[in-house]
C-alpha cells in the first residue's frame, strides 16, 4: 500500500498512530556513476579503481538507499533512524535498476517502528536487515524538491586534457590587450603553469597598472606597446606571421576587433580552412568530453563552411588523441525534412563522408540533441546509429544554437570549457571574461598540443 500521501509537489510523512504492522512499500533507483563518485571522494578510494571500491563504499551507497527509502517512502518525512541491522549479500555497480522494499515488521513502542529491508537489483539481492526509526507524532510534509539531489562537479576531462599538454613546451602566445584583471591574471596563472610564454600587447602603462592593482609581477613576460585594441590585434597577428608566437590569445578587447585582424586580407593569418571555432565541454553528467561547433565565429553558415567547420574539430580531436570521433549533426529532429534546412546540411554533410571529402571521422545526422548525447533516447526513437547517444562532436545549425546550447551546458548542468578558434596558421584562444582559471588554462593546453603538433609536421587545424 501506499504509505506518503498528497499532491506530487509534496512528501508527507506517517505519524505514529498511521503506521500498522504489515504496511509495505518500494521504490526504485537506476545507479548512475556519479553516486558512485562520490562513494569513492567520500571514502578517499582512487577514482580509477572506481569499479572496485573498498567494501565501504559500496555499503555506504547501499545505505544511501536505504536512508532515502526511509525518508521518502516508508514512514517518510519526519522519521528519524535509532538503529539499523543490515547484511551485505552482494556489491552494486553502474547502471544497476535497484528496487528497495520495506515492510513494517514491529511496533516495539508507541514511537517507534521497526521496518524489514530487503535490496535487489536485475542480478539479484544486494542486502537484507531491519531499520528502527522513532516516528513523529503528527504528519510532516515536505516539498520534494526540498531534499536536494547531490552532483559532483568534477571537470575530469579538462584535467586530463591540461596533464597531457603538461609534456608539451611552454606555449608562445601573442596576449592581445590585457587591459584588465582576468584577461591578465590568467596568461600569467597559464605561465605560473610552465604552459605559455606570454608576450603582451598593448597599452604597457595599464597593463603595468593592472597587475599592480592586482599584486602580481609581469617578470617573465614580453611586453610590446600598443595604443589601441586594433593595433594591437595587428601586432599580435603580424608576430604569428613571422613565427615569434605560436598562438593569439584574446585579452579585454571585442571578439569582432581581434578576428578582424585574424582573417585580414593583407597580413592575416587566413589558412587553408575556413575559420570556425570549438567549445570543448566537460559537462559533469557526460562520461567524455564533448565539442560544439561552431557557437562563436560563422554565424550561418552555408554547406561548404559547415564541411570545413566539421573537418577543423575532427583534425584536432585527432590531434587531441580520439582516434575516430563521432560527429552528431544537430537539428531540432532526426528525420531529413526539407522545411528545415539544416537537416538537408546534415544529410549532405554525412554523404560527404560518405565519399571522403570529410575524413578521419563517423558522421550521422540529422539527429535532436537527446539522440545525439543519450542512448536511451535514441532507443526509444528506435534510432540505430554508432554515433547516438555517443558523440564526441556537435555540429550545430548555426551560431544562436550554438551559442545557447554552449551556455545551457555551463550554466545550467555545470560544465566548464575552453574554447579555441581552428582554421588560421596559428591557434587563436579565445576566452570569455566570465571563463574560470580552469577554463582559461584548459583553452591553453588544447593550443599547446596543436602546436606541439605542428611542429612535429602533423596534420593541425
Amino acid at each position: 500500500m501506499s504509505t506518503a500521501t498528497g499532491t506530487p509537489e509534496m512528501l508527507v510523512g506517517l505519524a505514529r498512530s498511521q503506521v500498522l504492522i504489515g504496511q509495505a512499500a518500494t521504490a526504485e533507483h537506476l545507479l548512475q556513476e556519479q553516486g558512485f563518485d562520490l562513494a569513492a571522494a567520500l571514502l578517499g578510494a582512487p577514482e580509477a579503481h572506481k569499479a572496485h571500491l573498498p567494501d565501504a563504499a559500496n555499503a555506504l551507497i547501499v545505505e544511501g538507499l536505504i536512508l532515502d527509502f526511509a525518508a521518502r517512502r516508508l514512514p517518510g518525512p519526519g522519521a528519524e533512524v535509532l538503529a539499523q541491522e543490515l547484511h551485505f549479500l552482494d556489491n552494486p555497480a553502474v547502471g544497476d535498476n535497484v528496487c528497495v522494499t520495506g515492510t513494517v515488521t514491529a511496533r516495539p513502542t508507541e514511537d517507534t517502528a521497526i521496518i524489514g529491508i530487503d535490496v535487489e537489483c536485475q542480478r539479484g539481492h544486494l542486502a537484507e536487515g531491519s531499520v528502527t526509526l522513532r516516528l513523529p507524532a503528527q504528519p510532516i510534509a515536505l516539498r520534494s524538491e526540498s531534499r536536494p539531489d547531490i552532483i559532483l562537479h568534477r571537470h575530469k576531462h579538462l584535467e586530463r586534457l591540461m596533464a597531457r599538454s603538461g609534456e608539451a613546451a611552454p606555449l608562445s602566445a601573442a596576449v592581445v590587450w590585457p587591459c584588465d584583471k582576468d584577461s591578465l591574471l590568467g596568461a600569467l596563472e597559464a605561465m605560473r603553469h610552465g604552459a605559455l610564454r606570454p608576450v603582451l600587447v598593448g597599452p604597457a602603462r595599464a597593463i603595468e597598472a593592472v597587475a599592480a592593482t592586482a599584486r602580481v609581477s609581469l617578470e617573465g613576460c614580453d611586453l610590446i606597446e600598443a595604443e589601441t585594441p586594433h593595433e594591437a590585434a595587428a601586432i599580435g597577428a603580424r608576430l604569428c606571421r613571422e613565427g615569434r608566437a605560436e598562438a593569439l590569445m584574446k585579452g579585454s578587447l571585442h571578439t569582432d576587433e581581434l578576428m578582424a585582424a585574424v582573417v585580414s586580407r593583407e597580413g592575416g593569418l587566413r589558412g587553408g580552412h575556413r575559420i570556425s571555432h570549438v567549445f570543448a565541454m566537460d559537462v559533469p553528467t557526460y562520461p567524455k568530453p564533448l565539442f560544439v561547433t561552431d557557437a562563436a565565429i560563422n554565424i550561418a553558415p552555408d554547406l561548404p563552411t559547415k564541411m570545413d567547420i566539421v573537418q577543423n574539430a575532427v583534425d584536432m580531436l585527432r590531434i587531441l588523441g580520439i582516434g575516430m570521433p563521432k560527429v552528431a549533426i544537430l537539428s531540432a529532429v532526426e528525420t531529413v525534412n526539407p522545411k528545415i534546412p539544416g537537416t538537408l546540411d546534415a544529410a549532405a554533410l554525412c554523404k560527404m563522408a560518405d565519399r571522403g571529402q570529410i575524413s578521419g571521422a563517423i558522421l550521422d545526422g540529422p539527429l535532436a540533441f537527446d539522440n545525439a548525447i543519450s542512448r536511451a533516447a535514441a532507443t526509444i526513437k528506435k534510432i540505430t546509429s554508432p554515433v547516438a547517444g555517443e558523440a564526441d562532436i556537435l555540429v550545430v545549425p548555426d551560431l544562436e544554437a550554438g551559442n545557447m546550447l554552449a551556455k545551457q551546458l555551463s550554466y545550467l548542468a555545470g560544465a566548464d570549457s575552453a574554447g579555441i578558434v581552428l582554421g588560421a596558421r596559428v591557434p587563436v584562444i579565445l576566452t570569455s571574461r566570465a571563463d574560470s582559471v580552469a577554463s582559461r588554462l584548459a583553452s591553453v593546453a588544447i593550443a599547446q598540443l596543436l602546436a606541439a603538433a605542428r611542429r612535429a609536421g602533423a596534420t593541425s587545424p
